[in-house]
């Protein structure tokens, strides 16, 4: 048996270079030059936004000193809506320091006296007889016979209960002129208006008014709406 001796020299290198080893450098080189290009952006953004950031403090320094040197100036659009405010104002005052218009009173009219008059007309001329009657039933002579009667009595009993005069004092047909501010109820305007009075006419019919009614008193009792008891004769 022969005894052989190996002689390993520790200092030298390694010749042989296989695939492993060759993807686990590109692997670290791949790494380490991604590490440094990561690196390399993150300083650039960080000297950019320190860059920005000294701009626009001084941008904003400047214009606090620019500010403070030029007086503030409201625009003139501000100034026409206060004048237009203001003036919408004054003219609500105005409005609402006008007098109210007065209210309208309605009074109601007592039936009494109305039932009462138709009973005194009826008493004395056979009123309500008449123009209940069926003319056509009557000759002309026969209807103005009963008329003269009916009247005669009406006449009588207007001038027992009521004291009537004129509202003019002027002739009919005379000519009137009617000066501002005269009575509406006493005096009807008719044909052609326009304008304002003073207005100048003819005067086609005085008007009348009551001065005084003298209607008897009537008892608590008394049952007004019988214009005329019915008669029986016994």
């Amino acid at each position: 048996m022969n005894n052989t001796e190996f002689n390993i020299d520790l200092n030298l290198t390694p010749t042989t270079f296989d695939a492993i080893h060759a993807y686990l450098a590109a692997t670290v080189f791949g790494l380490a030059l991604t590490v440094i290009i990561l690196l390399f952006i993150l300083l650039l953004s960080m000297l950019r936004n320190a860059k920005k950031a000294k701009q626009t403090k001084v941008s904003t320094n400047s214009e606090q000193t620019i500010s403070s040197t030029i007086p503030k100036r409201e625009p003139e659009v501000k100034i026409v809506e206060k004048v237009v405010e203001v003036e919408k104002i004054v003219e609500i005052e105005k409005i609402v320091q006008l007098p109210a218009p007065e209210p309208i009173i309605l009074k109601e009219s007592t039936p009494e006296a109305a039932l009462q008059l138709l009973n005194l007309l009826q008493t004395e001329a056979r009123f309500i007889d008449f123009i209940k009657e069926d003319m056509s039933a009557h000759s002309d002579a026969d209807i103005g016979a009963a008329a003269r009667v009916m009247l005669t009595g009406c006449n009588k009993t207007i001038n027992q209960h009521f004291d009537i005069s004129s509202v003019r004092s002027e002739e009919e047909g005379s000519p009137i002129t009617l000066a501002e501010g005269f009575n509406a109820a006493e005096v009807r305007l008719t044909g052609n208006i326009v304008g304002e009075a003073p207005f100048s006419g003819t005067l086609i019919h005085k008007g009348w008014k009551v001065t005084n009614i003298k209607l008897p008193k009537l008892t608590q009792d008394h049952q007004a709406e019988i214009i005329a008891a019915a008669e029986v004769e016994l």
